[in-house]
């Protein structure tokens, strides 16, 4: 095995660790009510992304292409990843809509979406099925995400 993909191995293993213990310094995510991404709850997921009480098949609620992060206050990185996905929201302005779920209120809905490990980014293009990422992903990949899978540039 090349020493690229050993150091890969042992940076997927670091940040999976840190996300799935608990931390004693629990930092919170800072949540600006005037700011580009809006806090969810079950229910207005439910109504603005994908009601699975009524709707067994995937069907997106939304008009424009969307990202949803979920993510839990003490892991680290869903705090990194949720500073670019900020700053992703900020750039895109009104072509996405940007979401975030915080995993710990929101269980039941972190259940019925399949989230099993943080973070989690959801990817919505307007037509189409739903893509996920787990664990942190750079800036170039969010924004390659967003061209590839919602087509925006």
């Amino acid at each position: 095995m090349s020493s690229r993909a050993v150091l890969s191995a042992v940076v997927a293993s670091i940040l999976i660790i840190s996300c799935n213990s608990i931390s004693n310094n629990r930092a919170a995510v800072v949540n600006n009510a005037d700011g580009p991404v809006v806090q969810m709850t079950t229910e207005s997921f439910k109504k603005l992304i994908y009601n699975y009480d009524k709707n067994s098949k995937w069907k997106y609620e939304g008009t424009k292409p969307a990202i949803v992060d979920f993510y839990a206050d003490w892991c680290a990185p869903c705090r990194e990843l949720s500073k670019l996905v900020e700053e992703v929201a900020t750039e895109y302005g009104d072509k996405i809509v940007v979401y975030r779920v915080n995993t710990d209120q929101e269980k039941q809905l972190t259940e019925k979406i399949g989230v099993s490990g943080l973070p989690t980014l959801v990817f919505i293009p307007a037509d189409g099925k739903p893509q996920f990422t787990v664990g942190y992903i750079p800036k170039e990949t969010l924004k390659k995400a967003i061209k590839e899978v919602l087509l925006i540039n």
